[in-house]
């Protein structure tokens, strides 16, 4: 690995402190924990529900999703490599199931899934910057497979109630840069045909993503009308959520994960986003 600087520019030659200085950077984008919001929803009173109501994973579908998993993709903090997960599909798929279904009915998220290895890639610059370095987050691959199930009934309930434009091109399915330059494109020049004046402002917001509120998170999905099995269990998820830097077999200490929606739940950004305005408005 190559030596980093650290805080007063001087070099660190040895690995141990290079991997604790990019954990120490990578978490210090995060915003701080906020408290809980003023106005949060009732506890699930599962009494006055009927049993249609409540979350249900069908075998089939987890069995679908442990079969499709790339045998290529590391593991994570867990240790349970996505091929052995794959090659056991039909005989694990019942019991993880059953364990799927009952965590989301009460909300529960096993310790592993909230903690992550952080692989730091380069992407460009002097490599002894640490913020030339960008963290590529590995969880738990079971974690992931429940995160699959309550993503498709994100998108399902968010299309039922007409949550993303049409005009919404991130992260959508079906949609891409292409499209949304094209669709942009077509806009613009037909205002300039009409002979308007035409004004055009572009905003990249630095980190947007790692410094999200949770509490935003949150109230964003309950204002889009996602039911609160669902929203209970992503609460649980976030809080006490952990992260450290894992390069060539050397790990950090484990740092708290403060705020963001991690890029490997992407369900959040391409169903409750209209803009990227969206999530910065509190």
């Amino acid at each position: 690995m190559e030596p980093l600087l650290n805080k007063v520019g001087v070099l660190v030659m040895e690995d141990a402190e290079d991997i604790e200085l990019l954990n120490a950077f990578f978490a210090s984008v995060f915003s701080a924990k906020t408290g809980p919001q003023e106005s949060q929803a009732p506890e699930v009173r599962e009494e006055g529900y009927r049993e249609d109501d409540f979350p249900l994973v069908e075998e089939d579908c987890v069995r679908d999703c442990l079969s499709n998993l790339d045998a290529h993709k590391s593991m994570g903090p867990d240790g349970m490599h996505p091929r052995v997960l794959r090659e056991l599909a039909n005989v694990i798929a019942e019991p993880l199931s059953i364990n799927f279904e009952r965590f989301w009915r009460a909300g529960e998220v096993p310790e592993d899934w909230r903690k992550a290895n952080v692989t730091p890639v380069f992407k460009e610059g002097k490599k002894e910057d640490p913020g030339n370095y960008r963290p590529v987050s590995l969880t738990t691959i079971p974690g992931k497979a429940m995160e699959q199930l309550i993503l498709e009934v994100i998108v399902k309930q968010v299309e039922e109630k007409k949550v993303i434009k049409s005009s919404h091109h991130e992260l959508t399915k079906g949609k891409s840069c292409l499209i949304n330059l094209i669709a942009f494109y077509d806009s613009m020049t037909g205002w300039v045909d009409e002979g308007r004046a035409v004004d055009v402002v572009y905003l990249d917001f630095s980190k947007a993503f790692d410094t999200v509120s949770h509490n935003i998170v949150l109230g964003k999905l309950r204002k889009c009308g996602l039911d609160e099995w669902s929203v209970r269990w992503i609460e649980n998820w976030l809080n006490g959520r952990t992260q450290r830097a894992v390069i060539s077999g050397a790990e950090s200490s484990w740092r708290p994960v403060t705020s963001g929606v991690p890029w490997g739940q992407y369900w959040a950004q391409s169903c409750l986003t209209s803009s990227s305005m969206t999530w910065m408005k509190s």
